[in-house]
């Protein structure tokens, strides 16, 4: 490549949860400091038929689930690894890949090495090594983003020598905003989200979810217990709402009415003030916020202020800073050398944006309505096992939601923001509705009708089984068994009577583990291992399929680990033997968890 001026570089990313975009963002404002042209776009977002075309790309992508693209690179993973590409196709291409992963999943940055390989295939010249960040760091994903981006700019440097004699802005000039607000005087704002109010000819979606009526809202441990848990149920009558069992449905949770009115009262904003925006460079104004807009509904249903700010929250606010204390403070979380330092005021007690703005009251009185954008992330869509079926339950839909809440060595207790507010939500009290769409789930269930079903399911991992059990049942597929584990059997026995109607129906083998009602504790792995003859019958004589759901902590790995031993000492298997037996039922569906952290 000729070491004339650079070229625009263009940073595609595909994120689920938004910190691939974050990180996207910063090489963006990077190469925007080093005065160089920037593209930023989400990858099915960007036309990629033009990849042919272009000179230097960054992918930066994470890896969800059981190592899939997320939701906004799907078009673009189908279009890359089309059979009919040629291999040369991208030989004019420099580009890069940055993976952001979570090393506790078994397909860690699955998508990253995969993109990097494919491009390879398609004759780009890759500048750099995959980049692999992992979540599990003690420092976070940056241990890796921020050597790689600096290699980066090496290489990039290296190949375009003019940009040497660039001057780049420094570090204290803040860049221009995304947007800029236009407040507007005596005009009446179109509050709601997009929902629709004539019965919808498609299935809803996160552009146009379904508006559903949430019918009830119950609390399913005992009221002395530590943990809230509720079973919550909407009605979606007309939405045309499809689904089946393993499937998740989604949602933008809203910030609580309290944290809104202090993030108005902090920024000296009327959450009454009606605005519109418009973009100052490439970036698309945001389709979800309706226009005109109130400062009120943006701030509750579309800033993330109660979420534990990332990095480049504080090198923006850094660049807005006059007082010198709050400055220096804020460019030592800023800078690499200062990452230890962030994580023990900020991601080890989950302190919020909000209660750092409340910590750096010079800086957030300077601050300008037109940065908020760029300073805070959009609210991003959580999703819940689907616990019911259709077949059961016509027209409705049930989740099974446990209120997160926890404390740190901060004063208020930490709330988790979509599980504290459909909590807070009483259809007792007058008709509420939540903005809803549904989602394929990674749990496929066997369709042959005598296959045996083993479910594994403690906890609130018991919702997508529930579903399963009543689309099964339904369709006279009885064969199924279910590991069931809690705490106690009288304050967290999720669904108990379900289980036992349908155990005397002869539809259910159920075994369960209540770890705290006797001396030892007694999980889910043990009753795997105790029910090792019936287990190894079902598999290996049967063809069952085995299913884990729940949290992502110990448990998947130790019903792996049990079920290894079931192999072992039923099947008289060596240890290398059980574990690729394992491997074979995983490779052909015959083994799937769904785990979440």
């Amino acid at each position: 490549m000729s070491p004339h001026d650079p070229p625009t570089l263009l940073v595609l990313y595909g994120s689920q949860t938004g910190t691939a975009q974050d990180t996207a963002q910063r090489l963006a404002r990077q190469a925007q400091r080093r005065r160089v042209q920037v593209c930023l776009s989400p990858l099915d977002g960007y036309n990629v038929a033009e990849l042919i075309s272009e000179s230097l790309v960054v992918f930066v992508c994470s890896t969800t689930g059981q190592g899939e693209p997320p939701d906004n690179m799907k078009n673009f993973w189908r279009f890359l690894f089309r059979k009919s590409l040629p291999v040369g196709s991208l030989s004019r291409l420099d580009c890069a890949v940055l993976g952001l992963g979570d090393s506790s999943y078994p397909k860690f940055n699955f998508v990253a090495k995969k993109l990097h390989k494919r491009l390879q295939q398609l004759g780009a010249c890759t500048l750099l090594p995959v980049g692999l960040a992992d979540d599990q760091h003690d420092l976070g994903s940056d241990a890796v983003v921020d050597p790689w981006l600096q290699a980066f700019w090496d290489k990039v440097l290296s190949l375009y020598p003019t940009l040497r004699n660039v001057l780049p802005l420094r570090e204290d000039e803040p860049l221009p905003p995304s947007f800029t607000f236009h407040f507007l005087d005596g005009v009446s704002e179109q509050t709601e989200d997009r929902l629709w109010t004539d019965p919808p000819s498609s299935a809803p979606s996160p552009s146009q979810p379904f508006p559903a009526r949430m019918l009830s809202n119950r609390r399913v441990t005992e009221a002395s217990h530590f943990q809230d848990v509720r079973l919550i149920e909407f009605d979606i009558t007309h939405s045309h709402m499809e689904f089946t069992a393993g499937d998740v449905v989604m949602m933008r949770p809203r910030n609580s009415a309290e944290d809104v009115r202090q993030f108005c009262e902090l920024l000296r904003l009327r959450p009454d003030s009606v605005f519109t925006l418009s973009a100052t460079g490439s970036a698309a104004v945001p389709s979800r916020l309706p226009r005109p807009c109130t400062v009120r509904h943006l701030v509750e249903s579309y800033l993330d202020v109660a979420a534990v700010p990332r990095r480049s929250f504080f090198e923006l606010l850094a660049s807005f800073a006059s007082n010198e204390l709050e400055r220096d403070k804020l460019a030592e979380f800023s800078s690499a050398a200062g990452q230890d330092e962030l994580h023990g005021y900020c991601n080890r007690p989950r302190r919020t944006a909000l209660e750092v703005l409340a910590d750096f009251p010079h800086t957030t009185a300077e601050l300008k309505a037109d940065y908020l954008l760029d300073l805070f992330p959009e609210i991003q869509p959580r999703s819940f096992s689907i616990a019911s079926s259709l077949q059961a339950h016509p027209n409705r839909l049930h989740i099974l939601v446990a209120v997160v809440q926890y404390r740190t060595k901060l004063y208020r207790p930490r709330r988790g923001l979509c599980s504290s507010w459909l909590a807070s939500l009483d259809p007792a009290e007058g008709e509420v509705s939540v903005p809803l769409w549904v989602k394929k789930g990674s749990l496929r269930f066997p369709v042959q009708k005598e296959r045996p079903v083993i479910m594994v399911g403690p906890g609130t991992g018991v919702a997508p089984f529930r579903a399963a059990l009543q689309e099964r049942i339904a369709e006279g597929k009885t064969a199924n068994v279910l590991f069931f584990g809690c705490r106690s059997e009288s304050k967290d026995f999720y669904f108990r009577t379900e289980w036992e109607d349908m155990r005397s129906a002869g539809h259910l083998v159920l075994f369960t583990a209540f770890s705290r009602d006797q001396e030892e504790k007694v999980y889910v792995q043990h009753r795997v291992r105790e029910n090792a003859a019936l287990l190894w019958d079902l598999v290996a004589n049967q063809n069952a399929c085995f299913y884990i759901a729940g949290n992502a902590k110990q448990m998947p790995a130790s019903v792996r680990d049990a079920l290894k031993e079931v192999f072992q000492q039923e099947g008289r298997l060596t240890a290398e033997q059980a574990q690729e037996m394992l491997e074979a039922m995983e490779r052909t569906g015959r083994f799937q968890s769904e785990t979440w952290s």
